[in-house]
């Protein structure tokens, strides 16, 4: 007989809180607290929609459309300052709309993210959203979640961090009688609370930002500020030339003004902002009709970029449906009593896989009993991922006790012996990918091995497709796990994931990350390692996790992405977050990230080539004719006509990028610039025949071909960097036509019937048409070319 105190066979599990002296609120109660203190939330203060609209008035792109209307009021110009005024108002409009969408989008999808919390209402348990919570609920804290209003614990010992709300560095214990705040994050343990004091009445007034984290602008965003920047230096070099040549060739200060002001107004992107919001808005929603929850706008971009996706294995790689599949007691000791002694060591919330598994076998088994009250547990220390163990006390009648460990398998080995053959089998049934754990029971300090029990979950159906998927966008997938190397191996093997094991949990020195496919035995902390220890390499990663340990890891990540049994913290820390498991989702991200990437590439390309194209233009038409070819307002028409109806860029039928995508804006600049000479190659020409062929020698005349040869062209700009291959290789959106052929009824009705410019004949806009239907087909051959030796895909 072996020295552990028996245990009969009739053992009752009691919950791990005694929670049967507290009834908590009844539903009426808790209803007529609503009312005096109001939901548990604290409002976000915007500013009011006419402040925001104001401020759309104040920032550099307006600035010098606004310093444009001063000077055209001081040229006693008031049509052109009403027309840019017009523009300006527009702009403003158009920003307030976009803005407003996108944030309607986000509230929308952390709505869906709503906190939620385990509340005793009625005298039972119930999950409500955390923004019904009242004073006087008693609700449940749990590893991994976050305190949802300020509390009073009334049983249990939980770990806090308060690191965010008080500044203190360290966690700290926390028993019954002590109090927290909203926004603590529970580390360890578990504990019933009552709470004092919810919404803005909490000593925070927080609970709206519970975790708070600085993300920095993102690579898109980056890269707008840097075509902003090249196209007013551009801008600046091109106006100081044309200043020169109109002192040297004796223009007077009355054509020099405008036509400087001309060539700083064909400088602005004026849409551009816009653009980048509405396509990331859109990839939003795209997403979440998916089951893909961004929790900001910049984690669209960031998706693209990812080239290693570090994954876990539960849930993502695996069904998450573990089930016990073996149990091997030593002599003495009866597999009942074995998961007994397992489902006394496991949380009964159910919300532990692991735990849940072992009740559910103990049950089935008829280790436990409903009823029998011989063993009570006196004490339980939940799983965690930093001991790899879970710990209970037991108490009978007779005031014997006993002590359980149950954990990793090789954790319980290291701490009591364990016979060969138990260790050999259980390096046997991990190698066959199974989650081994060990039991230990005794009295206290004198605990002595008791037996194995191995969990199987095996790999999702869809597992191995998707990483070949993820494998042909470029997406390196490498397993992240705790289990040990065996376990680990066998899964990956068995989703395809081929390549070295690195079985210590953290990189060896020295090693480069990359060499290897699956790390196994992994710390929550040892995550955060690998993902800049991949980051210093060069690489863009993406870091999947579930628990509060992973928090880091997964906001040092490029793209952090929240798994669907992620915990509050989790969700918090995370860029994307998974509503179901496995790694479609990630998949998803990945195309939906790279084809908005596609998008915004067409609008950048097709505004930096129109843009230098105006600029050396109007430079070349100078010298041309003497004259300034376009004035201010006829630039605002080619702003309003081209720029924003150009917006429909990010409805475009377009293809994820095969390989991640990076912002190269100095390849983007110089394919642009290469497809701007060619389009001032061709304008340069028109304008030759209309002076030495049709002899339009009026000024007026040649400003209103000028800006019709700009529209037309910039069509043909548009639908040629549309696709990076040939430009019928595929078809464009509806919304693309439809603004195309707005455009150019615009300014073929303005300049045949004399409109705010000087009538030409229709069959000059006819042949002009012809002539660049022509010119697309000679831009696209050289776009082929040109966008193929700069690799822009």
């Amino acid at each position: 007989m072996s020295a552990t105190p028996s245990v009969g066979p009739a053992v009752t599990e009691p919950p791990p809180l005694d929670d049967s002296r507290y009834i908590g609120l009844t539903t009426a109660e808790a209803r007529a607290w609503r009312a005096t203190c109001g939901a548990n939330v604290v409002p976000e203060r915007e500013p009011a929609a006419g402040w925001r609209l104001l401020g759309k008035f104040w920032a550099p792109v307006p600035w010098m459309l606004e310093a444009a209307i001063l000077l055209q009021f001081m040229l006693r110009e008031y049509v052109e300052a009403v027309v840019i005024a017009l523009l300006l108002v527009f702009n403003a409009a158009l920003g307030q709309l976009q803005e407003g969408r996108a944030q309607a989008t986000l509230r929308a999808l952390k709505a869906r993210l709503a906190l939620r919390a385990a509340v005793r209402r009625d005298g039972r348990w119930q999950i409500l959203a955390t923004s019904e919570l009242v004073p006087g609920d008693v609700i449940k804290l749990a590893l991994g979640g976050i305190v949802p209003a300020d509390v009073r614990l009334i049983g249990g010992n939980v770990l806090l961090d308060q690191s965010a709300l008080t500044g203190e560095s360290l966690p700290i214990e926390a028993g019954e009688g002590a109090t927290t705040y909203a926004g603590a994050l529970v580390r360890r343990g578990e504990a019933l609370a009552e709470v004092t004091a919810t919404g803005v009445n909490t000593k925070f007034g927080r609970t709206a930002q519970l975790v708070q984290a600085a993300h920095a602008p993102s690579s898109q965003q980056q890269a707008v500020l840097r075509v902003v920047r090249n196209l007013a230096a551009f801008s600046a070099v091109l106006v100081a030339l044309q200043i020169i040549y109109g002192t040297v060739s004796g223009l007077a200060a009355s054509e020099m003004i405008p036509l400087a002001l001309t060539a700083v107004l064909a400088a602005i992107p004026v849409a551009l902002p816009a653009t980048f919001t509405l396509a990331s808005a859109l990839g939003a929603r795209a997403l979440a009709a998916r089951g893909v929850l961004p929790t900001r706008l910049s984690a669209i971009d960031e998706a693209a970029t990812v080239d290693v996706l570090c994954s876990d294995k539960t849930g993502t790689l695996t069904c998450n449906e573990l089930t016990v599949t073996e149990v091997h007691a030593i002599a003495g000791t009866e597999r009942e009593r074995l998961l007994e002694l397992g489902a006394q060591a496991s949380a009964t919330h159910g919300l532990d896989p692991v735990d849940a598994a072992v009740q559910s076998a103990a049950a089935a088994a008829a280790a436990v009993a409903p009823g029998a009250t011989r063993w009570i547990r006196t004490r339980f220390v939940p799983f965690d991922p930093a001991s790899r163990v879970a710990q209970a006390e037991l108490v009978n009648a007779q005031g014997e006790r006993l002590e359980v460990l149950k954990g990793a398998f090789a954790t319980v080995a290291a701490r009591v012996a364990v016979p060969a053959a138990a260790d050999t089998m259980a390096r046997s049934l991990a190698g066959l990918g199974h989650r081994v754990l060990g039991v230990a029971a005794g009295p206290p300090g004198q605990l002595a091995y008791r037996g194995l029990i191995a969990l199987n979950d095996p790999p999702r159906p869809d597992a191995r497709a998707l990483i070949a998927e993820l494998d042909a966008l470029g997406v390196r997938t490498v397993m992240v796990t705790g289990d040990a190397a065996p376990t680990a191996t066998a899964v990956a093997r068995a989703v395809g994931l081929e390549g070295p094991v690195s079985p210590s949990g953290h990189l060896p020195a020295g090693a480069d990350p990359a060499e290897f496919a699956v790390f196994a035995g992994v710390f929550p902390e040892d995550k955060f390692d690998i993902v800049r220890a991949l980051q210093a390499r060069g690489h863009a990663v993406g870091m999947c996790g579930d628990g509060a340990n992973d928090a880091p890891a997964l906001r040092q990540a490029q793209t952090g992405v929240a798994v669907s049994t992620a915990t509050d913290i989790a969700k918090a820390a995370a860029g994307i977050v998974l509503t179901e498991p496995g790694l479609g989702g990630i998949v998803a991200a990945v195309r939906c990230g790279r084809e908005t990437y596609q998008r915004i590439l067409t609008y950048i390309l097709r505004s930096v080539a129109t843009k230098v194209s105006q600029m050396l233009f109007l430079t070349v038409g100078l010298a041309i004719t003497g004259h300034a070819i376009l004035t201010p307002m006829l630039m605002v028409i080619l702003m309003i006509s081209g720029d924003f109806l150009a917006m429909s860029a990010t409805t475009d039928h377009v293809s994820p990028s095969s390989r991640p995508n990076k912002w190269n804006i100095g390849r983007i600049t110089l394919g642009a610039v290469v497809l701007a000479v060619c389009n001032v190659g061709f304008c340069s020409a028109v304008l030759g025949v209309a002076v030495y062929r049709l002899g339009l020698v009026d000024h007026h005349g040649l400003r209103t071909m000028a800006a019709l040869t700009l529209v037309l062209s910039s069509q043909a700009v548009f639908y040629v960097v549309r696709e990076r291959r040939h430009l019928w290789s595929s078809r464009p959106s509806r919304w693309i036509v439809l603004s195309s052929a707005l455009d150019v009824a615009i300014i073929a009705t303005l300049a045949g019937v004399g409109i705010l410019m000087h009538a030409v004949p229709w069959a000059v806009i006819g042949g002009l048409l012809v002539a660049t239907l022509l010119f697309t087909l000679v831009l696209d051959a050289v776009k082929t070319v040109c966008f193929a030796r700069l690799r822009l895909a």
